[in-house]
């Protein structure tokens, strides 16, 4: 560029100097000079001079060196002007060639983070990327990294090349070999700097250990946080993480999972020791969830939907200062359950063995939670079905315990007393034997029965769901026929509750059944033997949507009830009793 500026200065000052020596060489010129680059309105030629005298060759020379002085000013002005140009167009032209290279850069930057959920993202030696990112994973970088390499639940390995930006685990190691511009960092697991790594940033390791060659270089802080007071060795963990829990199975097979394995014996030895303690419980639970499985099932499911709707009612009773000591109470025997739960599925399952063996030595329940936790260990290790078998005997073992002593609480109760006949018809039964000599009168139509809730045994949860559905169906065959000729009005777009509620409603004040509960033999009565009149049904209908606003559990609640009610029963002071056969009820 110097080279270009003192050519155009020189080129100035000889152009001025040819501007200046330009008269004195027009007048010494036979010829005038040529016009062609002057203004194109030019002046008029001027007349011809008169010929000069011949002179000697020497002073050809100098007219020859001066005509060539005199074109040199108009050649350079145009080199100038090219060189002008020149020198103006080079550096934008550098601007946009960086420019563009900026962008294409950009452009192959963008784009190329290596992000994985639930696998392991690995760079190669060589290649590039914008980030390295795994969750439930490991990153793995050998080659140039713009900004991060990050792993949650999984380790991070940085085994050359460099990191722009941080090396960061989760639940994870952290392993570096090459140069990282940030931080290395490690939350709840290990650090290991190899001998050419070059730390240009703090290096933080929360609860694990770090590992430093003496080679490697760190230029800024090491913080070493511990946790309850020490360090830990993470990497086992790390692998129960990578090799369990990502497979949602509580064992793996693996050579670091051996503290598992230890746990879980360890738990099983618990369980033969508790059933050892108390073994009639765990086979009278073990019974029950044989003799009536729909009932244990129903159970369970019940304790696991009303468990927050106990920790709610509890937290209401905070304000009286009662909560504060219900809720430990409730919880801790809520646990102290659910282990025996798990206790009593063991057994179960073991009992589907020892069963076969007849009544020896190996029926007692010890044998049955050993062969059923030995079992129940292998199907740990399957994936998916493993965490899938570890929920379901906790919930099935807790209802089935809560079962068991619902049903506990029931034996333990005065049996009722059992209903005699009236006087009258006493007093009528003992004159017709004492009078059998006497004339009998003649035979009349015998009464129709009398359908009390005293004398009549009361429907169950299943035939009452039955009569449901037959009265669903019915209902919804009759809005699909009318949902044609008033849509508007018999549409099942929320009318359809309603429009049933109010079909239950008028079946029950006039005929004190539906058509479900006609084919079914069942019919609503109230507890005072009166007539259900219309208040009693509106009332009735009210509750079943109570009932039915708790997942149901209104309409459950027959299957536990001593009363065989439901809470919109409860609330109306009615039952459904189950009819003799041949009973008219329409």
């Amino acid at each position: 560029m110097k080279t270009v500026r003192h050519l155009s200065s020189f080129l100035f000052l000889l152009l001025t100097l040819g501007l200046t020596l330009g008269p004195v060489t027009h007048a010494q010129e036979n010829t005038p000079a040529p016009v062609a680059l002057e203004s194109p309105h030019a002046p008029a030629e001027a007349p011809a001079t008169p010929p000069l005298p011949a002179e000697p060759e020497s002073t050809a020379a100098p007219e020859a060196g001066t005509a060539e002085v005199a074109d040199a000013p108009v050649a350079a002005e145009g080199e100038m002007r090219e060189l002008g140009s020149t020198e103006g167009q080079e550096p934008a032209v550098a601007e946009e060639q960086d420019s563009d290279s900026e962008q294409q850069h950009s452009r192959r930057r963008q784009g190329n983070e290596r992000v994985s959920f639930g696998s392991d993202s690995i760079l190669a030696a060589g290649d590039e990327a914008e980030a390295v990112i795994s969750i439930l994973g490991s990153s793995t970088s050998a080659g140039k990294v713009q900004e991060a390499v990050v792993s949650v639940l999984g380790s991070s390995r940085v085994t050359g090349g460099t990191v722009g930006d941080s090396v960061v685990s989760v639940m994870g190691n952290t392993y570096v070999n090459g140069h990282v511009q940030g931080e290395v960092v490690a939350v709840l697991g290990n650090i290991e700097l190899g001998p050419e790594a070059i730390v240009d940033g703090e290096m933080v390791c929360v609860g694990g250990q770090i590992t430093r060659d003496p080679k490697a270089v760190v230029r800024g802080n090491v913080q070493n946080i511990a946790v309850a007071g020490r360090h830990f060795d993470f990497s086992a963990l790390t692998t129960w993480f990578t090799e369990c829990v990502l497979y949602a199975r509580p064992l793996a097979f693996h050579r670091d999972l051996f503290w598992a394995w230890m746990v879980a014996a360890g738990f099983l030895g618990f369980y033969v020791l508790i059933a050892l303690l108390a073994p009639g419980g765990v086979v009278k639970c073990a019974e029950t969830l044989e003799q009536r499985p729909g009932s244990s099932l129903l159970a369970a499911l019940l304790t696991l939907l009303l468990t927050p709707v106990a920790y709610i009612l509890l937290a209401l009773l905070c304000f009286i200062a009662i909560g504060f000591v219900l809720i430990p109470v409730f919880s801790l025997g809520l646990f102290l359950a659910a282990i025996f739960g798990k206790i009593v599925m063991l057994a179960w399952l073991g009992r589907r063995f020892t069963k076969l063996l007849g009544d020896g030595p190996l029926a007692h329940p010890v044998f049955g939670v050993l062969i059923g936790g030995t079992i129940v260990l292998g199907l740990y290790t399957v994936p998916v079905l493993g965490f899938i078998t570890y929920k379901l005997l906790g919930i099935l073992g807790l209802g089935v315990v809560v079962y068991t002593i619902i049903r506990q609480i029931e034996a333990s109760r005065p049996p009722k007393p059992v209903a005699v006949p009236a006087p009258a018809a006493r007093d009528q039964m003992v004159a017709g034997l004492a009078g059998s000599t006497e004339a009998m009168p003649p035979p009349v139509s015998a009464a129709p029965p009398v359908i009390s809730a005293v004398t009549l045994p009361r429907a169950g949860f299943w035939i009452r769901i039955a009569a449901t559905l037959l009265d669903v169906v019915l209902v919804g065959i009759l809005f699909g026929l009318l949902e044609g000729m008033l849509g508007w009005l018999f549409s099942f777009g929320g009318a359809f509750p309603l429009w049933f509620a109010v079909y239950n409603v008028a079946m029950w004040a006039t005929k004190g059944t539906t058509i479900g509960g006609i084919v079914c033999g069942l019919k609503v009565v109230r507890l005072d033997d009166r007539p259900l009149d219309w208040s009693v049904a509106v009332v009735r209908a009210l509750g079943a949507f109570l009932s039915l606003a708790v997942a149901g559990l209104g309409f459950i609640w027959v299957a536990f009830d001593d009363e065989k009610q439901s809470w919109h029963d409860k609330i109306a002071g009615t039952t459904i009793v189950k009819v003799p056969k041949g009973t008219a009820l329409l």
